[in-house]
């Protein structure tokens, strides 16, 4: 009988990869330079492990194969998407990230043998002047970006983002973008690892090499639609009792939702869907037909499409992913 599953994380070292999922989450991370925490993941470059129950110690991609429907769920099973759709990041960027963009599925599928990546974001933990990258300037053509890097000038074409503890963006395969310093991330998105680099700050390693660009599939795939002014997402803020939900993001790969627990919140699966959670604040349990789990701040589930009605105990802040 299937049960919330709660994930180990893989970590990912970067160079601009920090300390913070160790003293926010108090994660076992293997470094100073620990930049990603992938929580839910069934990829080729990293895999999750079952952490509790009788399933302790299977990957994630071993309980689909062999639960496969009931764990996916009815609706998900049939569209056949030949991998795990999804993948769940927290990501810690002590320094800025580089200027990058994810190709669309066509693209990726014809190039990398890859899902595209369309991704969203929820800012965990922001310092105070913190930016990011979303965009281009206004009016920025695929010639002036080409220009743009010819002579060494694009930090004056992107397009530059305050950001604040709990602001949301969507960033549609196409986006040119970049995460600032001193940004703390929860990042659901596609279930891909396909990064195209533009621009890296004339950054160098330890052994004085600059990290590989991709500068042709880039412009490839930049989307150079005007996005200044749009970046940032509202949702739909629902009461329920003293609980509140926020629908955020619903697209073709993913529906997300932000949900602010004082008691306890009721979830239903009819079979047809798989759940995923992401707990960024607080702790409690996780109370099902057949018992209960215990969670705290910086734990995540994969909810079988089977487990039926379900219930958040809290108080707690829980942001919950699952495909229409």
């Amino acid at each position: 009988m299937l049960y919330p599953l709660k994930m180990n994380p893989i970590y990912k070292e970067a160079i601009w990869g920090g300390e913070k999922l160790r003293k926010v989450f108090g994660k076992a991370i293997p470094s100073c330079h620990t930049g990603e925490s992938w929580e839910i993941a069934c990829h080729q470059n990293g895999m999750s492990l079952v952490a509790n129950g009788e399933l302790e110690g299977k990957s994630l991609k071993e309980v689909l194969d062999i639960y496969g429907e009931e764990a996916l769920g009815t609706e998900i099973w049939k569209r056949k998407y030949g991998k795990f759709p999804l993948l769940v990041k927290i990501i810690d960027a002590s320094d800025k990230l580089s200027v990058q963009v994810h190709p669309q599925d066509e693209y990726a599928k014809i190039h990398e043998g890859d899902l595209g990546k369309t991704e969203m974001w929820i800012v965990l933990d922001a310092k105070p002047d913190a930016k990011l990258i979303y965009g281009l300037k206004a009016g920025i053509s695929k010639k002036d970006f080409e220009i743009a890097i010819e002579e060494g000038s694009l930090e004056d074409v992107l397009n530059y983002v305050d950001v604040k503890k709990g602001d949301v963006f969507f960033i549609p395969a196409g986006t040119v973008h970049a995460i600032g310093e001193g940004i703390l991330i929860a990042e659901i998105q596609q279930n891909s690892d396909t990064t195209y680099r533009v621009y890296d700050w004339n950054r160098t390693d330890d052994n004085g090499n600059s990290r590989e660009l991709h500068i042709k599939k880039a412009l490839d795939v930049i989307s150079f639609s005007n996005l200044a002014g749009k970046e940032k997402v509202v949702g739909k803020l629902v009461k329920e009792g003293k609980n509140t939900r926020n629908y955020l993001i619903s697209c073709e790969y993913f529906s997300t939702e932000l949900l602010e627990i004082h008691t306890e919140s009721k979830e239903s699966l009819n079979g047809e869907r798989f759940n995923l959670l992401i707990f960024i604040e607080g702790e409690g349990s996780l109370e099902y037909k057949n018992g209960y789990i215990s969670f705290k701040a910086g734990d995540s589930f994969f909810i079988p499409a089977s487990i039926g009605d379900y219930f958040i105990v809290g108080p707690a802040k829980v942001i919950k992913t699952y495909i229409e």
